[in-house]
Order: structure tokens, then sequence, then C-alpha cells
């Protein structure tokens, strides 16, 4: 039996099993408020990898920037797939479990096994007219953000030319799902109550379940319709690219665009705002020098949305950190931890506008994620309209008391208050590559009495307050 020392004393290499420690529960109210001490606390003890409790279910957590690449870019040596896991297959894993239901969606985040590549090879066709700049897809789709945005703002500017209102509830997380209806061809305004339903789930509230079940079925009568009548969005493209897809297998993958699209970009667009406006001098230099993808690159070195990835196992035994994970062994990749790994973070220059481009929050090899043009996009093109719009924002609340939401997978805030003053008016360019004039791009505007009607909107007219 050989044995390494590091900071937390001396750690089995050939001996330890994951189901003989005792690790200590992950999500944690420490966790969530303050989850950079937890990995602190965790690598001191442990290395870059350490055994952790995943409410009632042990798994190896990696902390290390170095291990998180090394298993990132090893798709062979560590699959996805929950066939792959051992202590599942051996019935270890309670039916209850509470992580269960939103890992058994076996959609392209999760799949693993030969279905994966084709499938993986159909979505990156769908989506590159869409995130191909050149493609007149793309230009319509930068269009429909701008407006979508603009739209936003103009409701929140109902409440007065100044005032207070909480920009996550009211634009960060609307806007993506605003714009993944756009993608997913919604007819109309038809869509809306399934916005509503993915922000139920995703909140993991007590109507979770049921809007769990809502969703599905809707997403699978819009996968009806588009196998019916194709068009020029998303599932269409999907079924073309990959014929073989079932309805039920076409809405899992629908779901899981909606729902980590939106939730990802939502939570990206909140941390820029609050980045910026906190008082960060690199950011803020960024930003003023037009750079908003790169500020949004210092962003989530700092505050990644997906923290932790979904789990992915060692194919063999195989050594990584301070111990020898065994074949079948979960393994948790976190990119949180990951970045304030003080061999990686330290070798990041602070006090540039230049900002390194190695961050994880896209993941990192063969499965990166294949929106990640997509969200990147629709992020920056949200939070660029946020400071054209407003000519004044303040933080309603100082920053270390903004109210956070943890899960094993994304942190965002809860509630991103705000004290604004709208600026005039602007006046759209038109005719440009990066904002194309709306006959050009073939921009689809908003039906304005369709939003009066639909339900997303009668939430949204209602966190209207009045200006202060």
């Amino acid at each position: 039996m050989d044995s390494q020392w590091d900071d937390g004393g001396s750690v089995d290499l050939d001996d330890t099993r994951l189901e003989t420690l005792s690790p200590e529960p992950l999500l944690t109210r420490d966790y969530e408020t303050r989850p950079a001490l937890v990995y602190e606390r965790l690598r001191r003890q442990h290395g870059p990898v350490a055994p952790v409790d995943l409410l009632g279910v042990p798994a190896w957590l990696v902390l290390g920037y170095r291990e998180a690449l090394q298993v990132l870019q090893d798709d062979d040596g560590w699959p996805k797939g929950l066939e792959n896991w051992r202590a599942r297959s051996e019935g270890r894993v309670p039916s209850d479990w509470p992580l269960g239901p939103s890992l058994e969606v076996n959609h392209i985040l999760i799949q693993g096994g030969p279905g994966y590549r084709p499938l993986r090879t159909a979505w990156d066709v769908a989506l590159k007219p869409f995130q191909d700049p050149r493609h007149p897809q793309a230009k319509r789709l930068r269009s429909a953000v701008t407006a979508y945005a603009d739209e936003l703002i103009t409701l929140i500017g109902q409440g007065g030319k100044t005032g207070v209102a909480d920009l996550s509830a009211q634009f960060s997380r609307p806007l993506p799902l605003m714009v993944a209806s756009h993608l997913l061809g919604f007819p109309g305004s038809q869509g809306d109550d399934a916005l509503m339903d993915m922000w139920r789930v995703l909140d993991a509230g007590p109507d979770a379940e049921a809007a769990l079940e809502r969703l599905l079925a809707t997403l699978a009568e819009l996968a009806a319709l588009k196998l019916q009548k194709p068009g020029d969005d998303f599932p269409s493209y999907l079924l073309a690219a990959h014929p073989d897809l079932s309805l039920d297998q076409l809405a899992r993958e629908l779901f899981m665009l909606l729902g980590m699209t939106s939730d990802h970009v939502g939570i990206l667009i909140s941390n820029t705002v609050v980045e910026v406006i906190s008082g960060e001098s690199s950011v803020r230099a960024s930003l003023s020098a037009g750079m908003v993808r790169e500020t949004m690159n210092r962003v989530v070195m700092r505050k990644p949305p997906l923290v932790n990835f979904v789990p992915r196992f060692a194919a063999r035994d195989t050594p990584l950190g301070n111990y020898t994970i065994r074949a079948g062994d979960p393994v948790w990749v976190s990119s949180a931890a990951a970045h304030a790994d003080p061999l990686f973070a330290d070798h990041v220059a602070s006090g540039t506008t230049i900002s390194t481009r190695a961050h994880l929050s896209w993941g990192a090899g063969p499965r990166q994620c294949p929106a990640r043009e997509l969200a990147s996009t629709v992020a920056a093109v949200g939070a660029g309209r946020v400071f054209e719009r407003f000519h004044h924002l303040d933080l309603a609340l100082p920053a270390d008391q903004l109210p956070w939401r943890s899960s094993p997978f994304m942190r965002g805030l809860r509630s991103l208050p705000v004290r604004y003053e709208l600026a005039p008016t602007p006046v759209r360019r038109a005719g440009t590559v990066d904002d194309p004039a709306p006959e050009a791009a073939g921009e689809v505007l908003p039906d304005p009495s369709a939003r009066q009607r639909s339900s997303l909107w009668r939430y949204l007219t209602g966190l209207i307050r009045g200006g202060r």
C-alpha cells in the first residue's frame, strides 16, 4: 500500500474505498452562503480530490484545476451515463434520492454510451445556424434578443424613470426564457405557460414535480407539431439532423436546452451586473472598453453559474489527486473550486482588462457545452442592453447581503434588488453586423396584445414597483 502526504496528512493511494469513508455533507448552510470556504476546507483536508456526501450518497468532488481537466478531457476514462454508476447498479442509491429525478432525464447533458456521439453531432448541426454569426438565423436571434431586452426594460420603466426593481426576476431570468421560446419555435405566446413551469422546476419548490410533468407534456406536443410542420427553429433542425429521435427523446432534449441554457444565462447576466456596479475595477475597465464578453470572462472566473458538473464515472481504477478512484465511482467536477485552485488562480492576472480564456464555465474537452456560443451571445447582448438603457444602477443591498440560491449544480442570486435611473430612450443602430437592421435580419417583434394576455407578462407586470 502506497501513501502520499498533503496538507491534510497521509492519504492511502491504493486501499481507500469511497463506500468505507464517512465524508462530510457538501450541501450545508455554509455551502449555500460561503461555498468558497467549504471548497478550501476540503482542499486542505484532502488535496485536489475530496470525498463528500451528496444528500446521503457518497461521491468524489474534484477541486483541483489540473485534475478537473484530466477528467473533463478524457471521455473514455471518465464517461457519463448512469449505467456506469456501480452503487446505482448494486441498488445502493436510494430510490427517493432528491437528485435522482434531475439525473434520470436522459438528455445530452447526462447521456453516455454509443448514442451520445450521433446526438452530439445532431446538436452541433442544429445549433450552427444560431451560433454562426454569418448565418441569417444568428442575426435574427441577436436582433430578437435586443428586442426582448428592450421590451423588459421598458416594462420596468412603467414603474417610473427612477425606482427600485428586482433585476433578476424582471430581466435576467425572463430574458433567456423568452429567447429559448424563440429558439424552440413556440407559436405566438403559447410557450409562456411552459416558461413559467420551467421556473417552477428550476426553483425546486413544492409544485416542481407537477410543473415538470406539464412541461414535458407541452414539449412533447411541440415536438409533434415540429414533426408535422417543420420550421426555422431548433427542434426542426434537430429532427432533420437526427430523424431517429422519438418524440419523447426530442422533448427531453428541448427540456435540457430550455432549462440549462436559460438558468445559466440568467445567472451570468445577474452576476455580470453585480460585478460591474459593485465596484470591481478590472471588470469595469473591460466594460468601458466595449468588451462585454471579456467582462463576462472575468465574471465566470470568480462566480461561474454552473459550479458543479453532472457526474462522470471512473471507467477503471484510476489515481486522481491523493486517492485512487474505483471503477464505477461517481466523480463531480467543481468548476468553482477549480477556478480557486491556487495552482491556477495564482497565475491569473488580476489587474488587466484581458482575462484568461481558460475558465471551465462551459466545461472542457469533447463534451464542452454545445450551446456555449449561443448562451454567450444572449448574455452579452442582455448585459449590454442593461448598461445602455440604464443611466444609473446601484445595488439596493450591500453586495455581501445579496441572497443566493445554491443547488448541487448551479449558484445564482435569488433576487437582484437595484435602484435605477433610466437613460433617455435610445435610437437603435441599424444595418451593422453586430446589430442588424430589423428588416435585414428578419426580426420578429412580439405582439403587444398577445403579451398582455400571457401568464408571463401578467406576472412581470405584477412585479412593477413605483418610482422613488
